[in-house]
């Protein structure tokens, strides 16, 4: 039982108590009061006929007893008699007790009225007549106990019920912090850290002081360890001198963009060699030469600052990398950066040859080997053209499926329209090889003959013509047909632009609304880049898809794992580390203690962690062992 249930009939069994104990006392005194006040009116009405008899001069007992009789015949007396002064009764007139109107006989019997008669002496002069003994009816008394009862009565419901309200108010306003103590604990278990404001009551106070500092002391233990798993992540990927990712992050980035299902169907990489490293610390010494790698490094990452997903690195000693994703038009990204290298040129003078610069493009499924051995060949031209050239190639040229804005406005249009578009399924399977959902991804038909595409040939284009909105609801759309149709549970994406619209999310939750019995098999994940890009709008999504019982999960994790303490209040049931971090994870000591806190610290609070990108066997041994939930890729099946 609730302790308000509790409370309640705590308060109610006391009111009734002091409402019995009340009628009781309140019926009892009425009653006494009023048997005095008949016994009184009794004695009165004795006194006056005594006295009208004890006037009469000649007492003839005819007069006598037509006097006695009109008396008791007003219906005011239930008997009047007159006895000599040996006690002889010489007139008596008697009738049983009246009903009285109003009052039920359970009430009369309940509460009998039993008033002494009066009693008077009538005189013939000097002498003693007679005594008359007169009661008068209590029918009258028992009306007005009965009505004084149903009055006391009333009142007492209508200062119960008023009682029951201001009660009610009061009960709410006092147990209101404890509502917020369950609040605060449940939201605890949907993995939020919450605190709430303190109460006036003092004994609630202390609960509640109680759970915040609870609250607060686990998300320190959160930050702690997301602090020092960050310092560790940057210090296993990134370059120490320039904060750069190092070339094995790189590398397994480059490789997920050549190969994987999201990648762009096109795409740049820039090249930048410093000419003669040793050389410059030689003139400039090691700090001034620390000092324009770093001027390179923040070069590199402002080129790439305005996009999602393009990413500097440190590939070697004097070698610096630019992965442009969706680009492709090389001569005006060598030409920016080209501008950009001369400037900070300009500030060494001493140093005349500086670097050299090479850009390629590159189409996704091209094999690495071949781009970097275009890439290395493009930067030897540059070279062989003198001190802080640039080179610009196209070994490749990838056929558009349109040529303009409008054009691929027309093409998804039509698709839409025409409903060419479909979900492609790889697996999420445990490390014991039980399957945990199918991962959904869109694929697009251009024309109706022609093939499927997957997201990375149209979704860039998409975001651009704001046409994301559209593809996400059909995509769910397909996603709820197929869990009506097919058994287990399927994972979809969904992009930063959708979760920011609010119509698209009313439109989603109208969907889900609609088969709240599938939402339970539904997860819906969105990129890493998209949350903290929209985190607000996807804080609310996440309240809402979680009160229709969706799974909600981020997808590609890792690249801003510093930032992991904006999530804790989100709720959420699942990360996918990006497949940068589990590229040849059997060799790199580093990120498999990064990993395998990352899962200890997402375990700690309920969350599931699956790895992306999973290319072969020694990665997948190696990651089963590490924590995780759940594994998809490659290797996976």
């Amino acid at each position: 039982m609730s302790l308000f249930r509790r409370i309640w009939l705590a308060v109610i069994g006391l009111t009734i108590a002091a409402f019995a104990a009340s009628l009781l006392v309140n019926t009892f005194t009425a009653r006494s009061y009023l048997e005095k006040q008949l016994y009184l009116k009794n004695l009165d009405n004795a006194t006056a006929l005594a006295l009208s008899m004890s006037q009469i001069r000649d007492k003839d007992p005819v007069t006598i007893e037509l006097l006695l009789s009109a008396q008791f015949d007003t219906g005011h007396y239930q008997e009047i008699r007159l006895a000599d002064p040996a006690g002889k009764v010489m007139v008596e007139r008697k009738q049983e007790a009246a009903a009285a109107a109003g009052a039920p006989a359970w009430f009369m019997r309940l509460f009998p009225i039993q008033a002494q008669p009066g009693t008077a002496y009538v005189q013939d002069g000097w002498k003693q007549y007679g005594t008359v003994t007169l009661a008068s009816q209590s029918k009258f008394a028992y009306q007005d106990l009965w009505k004084g009862t149903l009055e006391l009565t009333l009142w007492f419901a209508l200062g119960g019920l008023l009682a029951g309200v201001i009660g009610t108010l009061m009960l709410r306003l006092i147990t209101r912090p404890l509502d917020h103590v369950v609040e605060q604990a449940q939201a605890i278990t949907r993995r939020q850290f919450i605190t709430v404001a303190l109460p006036r009551v003092p004994e609630l106070k202390s609960v509640v002081l109680a759970m915040n500092d609870m609250v607060a002391r686990v998300k320190q233990m959160f930050a702690d360890e997301a602090a020092r798993l960050e310092s560790l992540r940057r210090q296993v990927n990134h370059d120490s001198v320039t904060g750069l990712p190092n070339r094995e992050f790189f590398i397994g980035h480059l490789r997920e963009a050549l190969s994987g299902e999201e990648g762009s169907a096109v795409g740049l990489l820039a090249l930048i060699r410093l000419s003669d490293l040793n050389g410059l610390n030689a003139k400039l010494g090691h700090a001034r030469t620390d000092g324009l790698l770093q001027l390179l490094a923040g070069l590199l990452n402002e080129a790439g600052a305005a996009q999602n997903n393009w990413l500097a690195a440190r590939v070697r000693g004097a070698d610096f990398a630019l992965l442009a994703p969706g680009a492709d038009d090389a001569a005006a990204l060598a030409d920016n950066l080209a501008g950009a290298m001369r400037q900070l040129a300009s500030s060494y003078p001493e140093v005349e040859d500086l670097f050299h610069l090479a850009v390629v493009i590159y189409q996704r499924g091209e094999p690495m080997q071949t781009l970097m051995a275009n890439a290395d060949s493009a930067l030897a031209i540059a070279e062989g053209k003198g001190p802080n050239e640039v080179y610009a190639s196209r070994h490749a040229d990838a056929i558009p499926l349109a040529t303009s804005g409008e054009g691929w406005r027309s093409l998804l249009s039509n698709a839409l329209s025409e409903q060419r578009l479909k979900l492609a399924g790889f697996p999420v399977i445990s490390a014991s090889g039980v399957a945990i959902h199918q991962e959904s991804v869109i694929r697009l038909q251009a024309k109706a003959d022609g093939p499927w595409l997957p997201a990375g040939d149209f979704m860039p284009m998409a975001e651009r013509l704001k046409l994301t909105a559209d593809l996400d609801l059909q995509v769910i759309r397909l996603a709820l047909s197929g869990l009506r149709t097919a058994r287990g549970d399927i994972a979809v994406n969904l992009s930063a632009d959708s979760i920011a619209d609010w119509g698209f999310r009313n439109k989603l939750v109208g969907l889900l609304e609609q088969q709240p019995e599938l939402c339970g098999r539904l997860w819906i994940e969105v990129a890493e880049h998209g949350v903290f890009k929209q985190l607000e709008a996807f804080r609310d999504l996440c309240r809402t898809l979680k009160k229709l019982g969706c799974h909600v999960g981020i997808e590609h994790f890792g690249h801003r794992f510093g930032e992991i303490a904006k999530l804790s209040d989100l709720g959420l049931d699942y990360l996918k580390v990006d497949a940068g971090f589990i590229h040849e994870i059997h060799l790199n000591a580093g990120n498999q203690e990064f990993l395998k806190g990352l899962c200890r610290m997402a375990h700690a609070i309920g969350v599931s962690v699956f790895a992306e990108g999973v290319r072969n066997a020694d990665e997948l041994n190696v990651l089963s062992g590490l924590g995780f939930d759940g594994l998809t890729g490659p290797a996976v099946s």
